[in-house]
Order: C-alpha cells, then sequence, then structure tokens
C-alpha cells in the first residue's frame, strides 16, 4: 500500500511539472523579442525539464525497497594484482558519482590488495533512491585494457563483482536473535598503526542458519567493527530474502534460474580501443575517462528505462 501510494505521488508530480514546462515553452514563445527574459526562461525551463527526467525515473522503481540507502559491495575476481587495481578503480568511479548526486558515501569496511588495489569494499551509499539508481549495477564488470602491472604491458581481461543491497531496518526486516549469532574478534590485518595490530578490534560475526560470514576490521574500535559487521549483515540477510523471493516467483513462471556470477553486465574496453558497453541494454559510449570518472547517469538511466518498459 505504501509503495503504491509513493508511485502515485510520484505520477502526480510528474504530471504536474509537465504542464509547467508546457507554460514556460509558451512563454518562451511569447517572449522572442526579450533576449534576457527569454534567456532566464529558457534556464527555467531546463531546470524543470531536467527534474522531470528524474522524476520519469522514479517511476521505474518498482521495488518497496528503491527509495533506501544502498550498501555496495565490491569484490575483486581472479586474476590477483589486476583484478585488485580494477576492484579500486570501480570504488572510486562509484564514490565520484556518489559526490556528483549530492549522495553521501561511506566505506565501512574495506580488504586491500597485496600489492595494489583492493581485495574487497563494502561502501554505504545514503541519499534519494539510491538503491533504486545503484540497483543498475548489480552484476559482473568487465576490464581490457593493457597491464600496468606487466613487464611486458600485455592485454589483460579483469572480472569484478559488484554486489547492490538495500539497507535493512532492524527488527523490521530482518530479526536476528542473539543465539543465531556467533561473534569471534581477532587482531587486524589491515592498515591502521600498531593500535590496531595489537588490539583484537577486528570482529567477524557468523549467522548460523544461513552460513553467512561478515568481517569488519576498518574501525579502531571493536564495538564499531560490531555495529558495521551487523549492518552488513542484516543487509545480506535481506538481500538472501529477495533472492528466495524471485527464485519462487520465476519457478512458478518456469523461467531458469542461473547461480553464480554469471555473465558480464558490463565492458570496460581500454584497448585496442576505447567503449565502455553495457550487454543489457546496449547502451555504450567512447568517453571511458568521464565513465570511470563517475559519470553513470546514462547507463543507469537506459537501464531504468528498459526495466520499466519489460514490466510496463
Amino acid at each position: 500500500m505504501r509503495r503504491l501510494a509513493e508511485q502515485k505521488k510520484v505520477v502526480h508530480r510528474w504530471r504536474e511539472l509537465e504542464k509547467r514546462v508546457a507554460d514556460t515553452a509558451e512563454l518562451i514563445s511569447l517572449a522572442e523579442g526579450d533576449a534576457s527574459l527569454r534567456l532566464d526562461i529558457q534556464s527555467e525551463i531546463d531546470k524543470l525539464t531536467s527534474y522531470l527526467d528524474e522524476l520519469e525515473l522514479e517511476r521505474a522503481f518498482s521495488s518497496e525497497y528503491d527509495a533506501r540507502n544502498a550498501i555496495l559491495a565490491i569484490h575483486a575476481g581472479a586474476g590477483g594484482t589486476e583484478s585488485q587495481d580494477w576492484a579500486e578503480m570501480l570504488m572510486r568511479m562509484y564514490l565520484r558519482w556518489a559526490e556528483r548526486r549530492g549522495y553521501k558515501a561511506e566505506i565501512l569496511d574495506i580488504s586491500p590488495g597485496e600489492e595494489a588495489g583492493i581485495k574487497s569494499v563494502v561502501i554505504g551509499v545514503g541519499g534519494d533512491y539510491a538503491c533504486g539508481y545503484l540497483k543498475s549495477e548489480h552484476g559482473v564488470h568487465r576490464l581490457v585494457r593493457l597491464s600496468p602491472f606487466d613487464a611486458d604491458h600485455a592485454r589483460h581481461t579483469s572480472f569484478v563483482l559488484v554486489e547492490v543491497m538495500p539497507e535493512a531496518e532492524a527488527d523490521v526486516d530482518v530479526n536476528i536473535e542473539p543465539d543465531e549469532l556467533k561473534v569471534d574478534v581477532f587482531r587486524s590485518s589491515g592498515p591502521g598503526g600498531q593500535h590496531m595490530q595489537k588490539t583484537s578490534s577486528a570482529v567477524r560475526l557468523t549467522h548460523l542458519p544461513t552460513g553467512l560470514v561478515v568481517t569488519c576490521q576498518s574501525e579502531r574500535s571493536q564495538h564499531q567493527n560490531k555495529e558495521t559487521a551487523l549492518k552488513i549483515l542484516q543487509a545480506r540477510l535481506l538481500k538472501l530474502q529477495l533472492a528466495e523471493r524471485a527464485e519462487e516467483k520465476a519457478r512458478l513462471k518456469g523461467k531458469r534460474i542461473i547461480a553464480g556470477w554469471g555473465n558480464q553486465i558490463r565492458s570496460y574496453v581500454l584497448h585496442p580501443y576505447r567503449m565502455v558497453k553495457d550487454h543489457r541494454t546496449n547502451y555504450q559510449t567512447g568517453d571511458t575517462d568521464a565513465i570511470l570518472d563517475g559519470e553513470l547517469d546514462g547507463f543507469i538511466t537506459a537501464y531504468l528505462r528498459s526495466n520499466f518498459s519489460r514490466e510496463g
């Protein structure tokens, strides 16, 4: 019921703004003789059109969790330093995207690579419809480039898995009983100076019914690490519940279910040509530098519109 009310509210706002855009366009035609007035009105209509596009995208948010904050997890695939460097590049890309949108992005946990890059990172992204926008990024991202770590500068292909989960509301979405949780503490193996090495500040949570394990060692305080690990665990349990519902729905419809990483959703080619292509929508661009600097809205918009047209 709440989701339906929100969707009706978005549609109502969208129609109101559509009328305002039409009215403003009429004002521009009336102000043809006054250049300064025409520019002011054009600026206003550009702002309204941009906001209208945002509202149109919000209509594509079909899940009750789309309006929530997101938990974004990035995992380097096989390939050692190559994939770990690619994982760090993606981390920077999403942090820049969040900054561009005015979202709050916080690194909740990070595991550095041995030589360069990162093995994994978990980022909390807060803002209106953060989960709805970022759900387009869930899947395997493939990079093709000349390796900066190869003395022969050979071409390498690297894979990284990106997970997107809605931030769970404790005791509402997920209820974890104390006897369902195993808590282990140990010394942090990450950077952070002598304090982190000498004290058992890192925390590992194991959810016994599902076997899910979450480790957090980024904070200096064991209490902070436990809170962060619990937040990530709740998001993973909610994601598991949603996946089970989707699988059941797919079975009822007779759809084939594929487990595991699956095929890549997007390819980033930096050699022998420069191109980023989404394999679900066929949206592509040659401006790879802009994409890796966080200009992802074109890909996100194409995915949301594609999903909305299929569901509609």
